[in-house]
């Protein structure tokens, strides 16, 4: 494992391999993303360096992708390991790695049955099949009249079916005709929630927590009564946990917090230890039993290498230390950032080792804070303008965490 010197700043950016790569991959590559300007070719644990030396905390995670860090000695020497047998057979064949992860995930999630896939995105249009089959076949609902309520300010994807359901505008606008059945209702609010439910309804779809929107954290009670709702109305609870969950806010799933279980979990992004790209969903075997052979699929879910990985992700999640140690030190993130109220943020919110920033627009925009915490050496992200996200690696120590919220500290303050 590459080890990576750190707990010292970060020179100043000179022109370097910095400027000539990044002007590089600019020039071929459509502008889907407004990345930083910084090359990155290597990292360990929570730090990176970059194509001219210099080192950086990664307070992002690949949006939870990396909960475990970077280039975690198990999950490697799972995949090197696979990588020497057998990377792909595809489904039609049955591989001797695929009853292992599914078993394990199963059991983690305390359900029957796993449907894997590759990417959030898949996760979340395979639940959104497998609701409206379930309603079809099992709660009767006339055909093609299912309905499936979702919250306000969610991301679940980019898919066209998905971005149809969002309310932002850069992700919605111009990706038009939608596909119709789903209803929205303001995230948080269960009076709402309970109107909006019809005899159509199928299913209820939120995160648990919004993480694309700023760590958007639901009132104490809301996932409590979304399940009572759904219970009562004979309706499923779909919750994507894709950011949230497998240890990001301190429980193995956020909806640990309430002691909420859902119907359906929807796992991706750690899941693939940042190794590969590994989703499922996982539920009981009434609810993912109504599909059948040749009504959804993927070549490369469920993959061998993917298996190994998400065994060893399983694995590292199963006695629950990193859960703890989340926990613990979302404690020190929460002192530090509610420190900084009045001083440059304007708003916080943290669960876990999660956070939602608001910088005080006087201070400028998300962006230029993500910029100025570069140049520290300090990586983050922001969102929707003036709100940046932070989301350290589990296994950050707690003296880099807090050398990287003094930087935050410092270019907040003016």
């Amino acid at each position: 494992m590459t080890v990576i010197e750190h707990r010292t700043a970060t020179p100043a950016a000179g022109p370097g391999r910095t400027g000539v790569e990044f002007a590089r991959a600019e020039e071929h590559t459509a502008r889907n993303y407004h990345p930083l300007p910084v090359v990155l070719s290597h990292g360990a644990g929570a730090w990176l360096v970059d194509v001219d030396g210099r080192r950086h905390l990664d307070l992002l995670s690949g949006y939870s992708a990396l909960n475990f860090g970077h280039s975690h000695p198990v999950l490697l020497e799972a995949a090197r390991a696979q990588l020497d047998e057998l990377t792909l057979t595809s489904r039609a064949f049955v591989h001797d790695r695929f009853a292992e992860f599914t078993e394990k995930l199963a059991a983690l999630c305390g359900k029957d049955l796993v449907l894997p896939m590759n990417t959030g995105a898949e996760a979340v249009e395979t639940a959104i099949k497998v609701a409206r089959k379930w309603g079809y076949r099992v709660k009767g609902v006339p055909a093609g009249r299912a309905e499936i309520i979702v919250a306000g300010g969610n991301f679940h994807g980019r898919t066209t079916t998905i971005v149809g359901f969002s309310d932002d505008p850069v992700a919605r606008d111009d990706f038009g005709p939608f596909t119709p059945g789903f209803v929205t209702v303001p995230y948080g609010d269960l009076t709402a929630l309970e109107a909006a439910l019809t005899p159509h309804t199928v299913a209820v779809l939120i995160e648990p927590i919004q993480g694309e929107g700023g760590v958007v954290i639901p009132p104490e009670g809301y996932l409590r009564g979304v399940r009572e709702l759904c219970t009562r109305a004979g309706v499923l609870f779909a919750a994507d946990e894709i950011q949230a969950g497998l240890g990001r806010t301190g429980r193995t799933f956020a909806c640990d917090h309430e002691d909420v279980v859902p119907d359906l979990y929807i796992l991706g992004k750690a899941l693939g230890g940042g190794l590969v790209p590994v989703s499922a969903v996982v539920a009981d075997r009434d609810v993912l039993g109504v599909l059948a052979p040749g009504q959804h699929g993927s070549t490369f879910g469920g993959n061998p290498l993917a298996c190994a990985v998400g065994s060893a992700v399983v694995d590292l999640l199963t006695p629950g230390d990193l859960q703890a140690r989340a926990l613990a030190l979302g404690e020190v993130l929460r002192a530090e950032l509610e420190a900084l109220r009045g001083h440059g943020v304007v708003g916080v919110r943290v669960r876990g080792l999660w956070a939602g920033v608001d910088i005080d627009p006087a201070r400028g925009t998300g962006r230029a804070v993500c910029e100025a915490l570069l140049e520290r050496g300090v990586l983050a992200k922001d969102t929707h303008g003036s709100t940046i996200r932070l989301a350290p690696p589990l296994v950050v120590e707690e003296a880099d965490l807090r050398w990287g919220l003094r930087q935050l500290a410092e270019v907040v303050a003016g």
